[in-house]
């Protein structure tokens, strides 16, 4: 796996969201902090390679999931697709290509489906409108595999329902199916287990894992939970605040933690605590600051006030701290 091809890399990558000011603000003529959704990520996915992008509501994810689906355009830095910069691409004709090769799966599987349509006609929807297919009988053909690769069985009995007809396992699988149907190199599924019962969610994790096995397909799998991280990446990022604090194997993130965020992180979550003879920090409280108003203070490291005034004016260096493990912090100096 190290030494497969790029699938995807990101440069510096950055989304920038206009900020609402208050009364005062209007009233003095200052200016809105920008919201930094995402803020100069480095990140790059292998051909068949399963990374996890791991880290607090709020702290990017979903934004960073969404730009490389092409569903929000970034406010700088590059993407590139298959050696292709593919940054400023737009527009449906000219991204049709690329949603050929690019899929995501959302969080909210009710909310992602069209209650008006069948079963069929959902999953049929992207072979239809990236014209991936010529006939009908072809069609039906695509629709049967996607269903029965996503664990619909048999296929043809789900064809004619609706969503509401079925369980949150099985449309998490109809939204599987509906990305799987086009047959991408890449899939970033957003949160897709996290509104499912532990019994269903193991079901659609070893899903997930069986297609990167058969198709030698890419996935960048978006959780705020370590331990699913843990099982199903090959490798993960951790983000805060818009951006990639660390980054390493699965192993070595979850139990070799370097930065102090990773380890409050690793310190909240009961099935991995204890694991690490390093420093023991306390569990991170309240929500994640604004990323239009980051404090001057830090929240997960007795020692860090300074340092983390630092960050707010100068992004720390990316420092390799193992084979294939960077971590980004003043503190590692």
């Amino acid at each position: 796996m190290p030494d497969a091809p790029d699938i995807l890399r990101l440069e510096n990558l950055q989304v920038h969201f206009p900020g609402r000011g208050g009364v005062l603000d209007h009233i003095l003529g200052r200016p809105s902090a920008a919201v930094r959704a995402v803020d100069g990520v480095d990140l790059a996915v292998r051909r068949g390679e399963i990374v996890a992008i791991v880290g607090e509501s709020g702290s990017g994810k979903s934004t960073l999931g969404r730009v490389i689906t092409k569903l929000i355009q970034p406010t700088g830095g590059r993407l590139l697709f298959d050696g292709d910069d593919v940054t400023s691409m737009k527009g449906f004709s000219a991204l049709r290509p690329y949603r050929h090769r690019v899929q995501m799966i959302f969080q909210d599987a009710y909310q992602a489906l069209n209650p008006r349509h069948t079963v069929f006609d959902i999953v049929a929807e992207p072979l239809r409108s990236l014209r991936l297919v010529t006939d009908h009988t072809q069609l039906t053909q695509r629709v049967r595999q996607s269903h029965a690769a996503a664990g619909l069985n048999p296929p043809e009995e789900f064809f004619a329902r609706f969503p509401h007809e079925l369980s949150g396992g099985q449309r998490q699988r109809v939204v599987i199916a509906g990305a799987l149907a086009v047959a991408p190199d890449l899939i970033v599924a957003d949160e897709p287990v996290s509104m499912l019962d532990v019994s269903i969610r193991a079901q659609i994790l070893q899903v997930l894992m069986d297609l990167r096995q058969q198709r030698n397909m890419a996935l960048l799998f978006i959780t705020h939970d370590l331990p699913v991280a843990w099982l199903i990446a090959d490798r993960i990022a951790v983000m805060y605040l818009g951006r990639v604090v660390e980054t390493g194997t699965a192993d070595d993130i979850t139990f070799r933690p370097r930065h102090p965020y990773t380890v409050a992180l690793r310190n909240a979550t009961p099935h991995v605590r204890g694991h690490s003879d390093r420093e023991k920090l306390p569990a991170l409280k309240g929500e994640i600051p604004s990323a239009a108003r980051i404090p001057n203070g830090c929240r997960f490291h007795p020692r860090c006030p300074l340092a983390f005034a630092r960050c707010r004016e100068d992004a720390p260096p990316t420092i390799e701290v193992g084979p294939e493990h960077t971590t980004a912090c003043w503190l590692m100096k």
